[in-house]
């Protein structure tokens, strides 16, 4: 390729409306450019590094034995309606209607049409196990698009599905995919981690999300660093800090706690570790009962450094749909305004859960339910009956890992794959079933499995960048080596070897760019750090009077002499290494 045969466009500063770094050099570089509200179009330069992305996926997905096909953008609301996600997807979901008023929706994912193909065409065990995937647009309706492709509301992503006959093959297949998105993310030559995941709103049972490790990134990460555990913050275990619980060593006292409603103020107040104090969190459920509305109220008790993971509280029976408590309802069941709350003498009765640390506390304190007060020396079994007990906090860096073989890390990453084992949820709802050996029917076993293809960008980025620009790695550069020449339309010489290098690269199979635009060298290789093409080869009268060319990676602080006669191998050799 030669650059005034393709289309450059850098900018010195980014766009006032670009807050992180990946998107900020993304447009200075020209890859995208904005269209309108998380709408970006994706210029020459970006598209080579989306079709490269590509090309590793689709190259893995095939080595997997997954069978390319492609889902229509647009689909039926019928199918969604038929799994209930119509209702439940919320917002995010664009609902369209065609000129007849039938409902369609602009497809953030492809569990429906996927199942609905399955039904129609799988009848028998013999034709299992199947794996179909596609490379298609999505949309999501974000109420705050931002950060370029990282949060985009139009994005492209590779969706596969997994059909099996029995729960033990579904998970050979979900095997089989797991290791495909590790061989995935290591020829990007990206840092990544996989971690066990809460499966959100695709449903299902057990899943991993794949994340590029970032210190921009978005999600929590906790793995432990002597063992193979890891999982996302939503999913991670938190074990009891106690063993055991200790026996009463004070009694129950009010004391006068005046302006001190969070428990830092509390355990400054009393000269207390704050480990000591125990926080509320009220949570309401609107359950209705014959057409009428039946409020129920929940108190969490948390340890005073601990946060609450309202993925876990979520998950406890009768929780599923819980919102936050107003303050009206909180006065009415405890008598008091929250910053003072407690599980003793509440107003009105209601189902207090225990985080599983909090549970082992003993002499702790907690909000009296009167303005000014709290209660210490408060004990399980003597002040308090035995509360339910659950996990629901977010784990700390140096709680003790689930596995029991060391202590806990976290770092933050960047969401850029996800895979489900979604089991029957779908095929149970769509009715799609295959005739086993008997010639009896059975539910097909599904798994579902994400990357975002454009989400890559960002998250390479984020990873991988400098004060020039970025730093790409080469499997995902848009162009491998870029050749500098130093006068290319002054000097027959430099012309000359620049050509004859070009041809050279060009034959050997390298993703090469010419830059014959004349621009001074200054702001030439200022464009291609900015860009973040990996390797750049200079060519210029005074190297080549020496028999020299001038190398560069672009990680490299300082560049080195290569003699002309060596330097395919010398660069063969470089991007051997990746």
């Amino acid at each position: 390729m030669r650059a005034t045969r393709f289309f450059i466009s850098t900018l010195k500063e980014a766009p006032a409306d670009a807050e992180i770094v990946s998107h900020k050099l993304m447009m200075r570089a020209g890859l995208i450019k904005r269209l309108g509200s998380g709408i970006y179009n994706y210029m020459p330069m970006g598209l080579r590094v989306i079709r490269k992305v590509e090309a590793i996926v689709r190259e893995e997905m095939n080595r997997s034995g997954a069978i390319e096909m492609l889902m229509p953008l647009v689909q039926p609301a019928e199918l969604w309606q038929e799994t209930g996600r119509w209702q439940k997807y919320g917002p995010e979901l664009m609902r369209v209607k065609d000129r007849h008023g039938r409902d369609f929706i602009i497809q953030p994912t492809s569990e429906e049409v996927i199942t609905d193909v399955a039904r129609s065409d799988i009848k028998s065990y013999r034709q299992l196990p199947l794996n179909f995937y596609h490379i298609q647009t999505k949309f999501r309706d974000e109420r705050r698009p931002r950060f370029g492709l990282m949060r985009g509301r139009e994005f492209t992503m590779k969706d596969a599905y997994s059909f099996d006959r029995d729960l033990a093959s579904m998970q050979v297949s979900y095997k089989i995919m797991f290791d495909a998105y590790v061989r995935i993310f290591q020829r990007f030559g990206l840092q990544f981690r996989a971690v066990a995941a809460d499966n959100g709103a695709i449903g299902g049972t057990g899943s991993h999300e794949f994340h590029v490790i970032a210190d921009t990134g978005e999600d929590d990460l906790v793995y432990c660093p002597t063992s193979d555990y890891a999982a996302n913050m939503e999913a991670a275990e938190a074990l009891p800090l106690r063993a055991s619980r200790a026996e009463p060593t004070e009694s129950c006292q009010k004391v006068a706690t005046p302006d001190a409603s969070k428990c830092e103020d509390v355990a400054a107040l009393l000269g207390i570790e704050l480990q000591r104090t125990v926080k509320s969190v009220v949570l309401a459920v609107d359950a209705s009962d014959d057409g009428k509305v039946k409020k129920q109220l929940w108190l969490l008790l948390l340890r005073g450094d601990h946060e609450m993971n309202e993925i876990k509280a979520g998950k406890i029976a009768g929780l599923a749909n819980s919102r936050m408590a107003t303050e009206e309802e909180i006065v009415d069941y405890f008598g008091c305004v929250p910053g003072y709350l407690g599980p003793l003498n509440t107003k009105l009765p209601l189902t207090i859960v225990a985080d599983r640390t909090v549970a082992n506390m003993s002499d702790f304190i907690c909000g009296a339910n009167e303005v000014g007060f709290h209660l210490t020396g408060l004990n399980w079994g003597r002040d308090l009956p035995l509360p339910l007990v659950a996990d629901i906090r977010n784990v700390q860096a140096g709680d003790p890992s689930p596995d029991g073989k060391g202590v806990l890390a976290i770092q933050r990453g960047i969401e850029v794959g996800h895979v489900f084992q979604l089991g029957t949820s779908y095929s149970e709802s769509m009715k799609a079933t295959f005739l086993d050996e008997n010639g009896k029917p059975q539910l097909l076993q599904m798994g579902c499995y994400g990357i975002g293809i454009t989400r890559i960008l960002g998250a390479a980025i984020e990873q991988n960048y400098d004060a020039k620009g970025i730093v790409w790695p080469t499997a995902l550069a848009p162009f491998a080596v870029v050749l500098c020449p130093m006068g290319y339309d002054r000097s027959e010489q430099v012309k000359l070897e620049t050509e004859k290098l070009y041809a050279g690269l060009q034959a050997a199979g390298v993703d090469v760019i010419l830059d014959d635009r004349g621009e001074r060298p200054g702001a030439m290789f200022a464009d291609w750090e900015l860009i973040g093409v990996p390797h750049r080869i200079v060519i210029g009268d005074r190297g080549l009077k020496e028999g020299q060319l001038e190398y560069q990676g672009r990680r490299d602080t300082e560049a080195t002499a290569v003699p002309v006669d060596g330097i395919l191998d010398f660069i063969a050799h470089r991007l051997a290494q990746g």
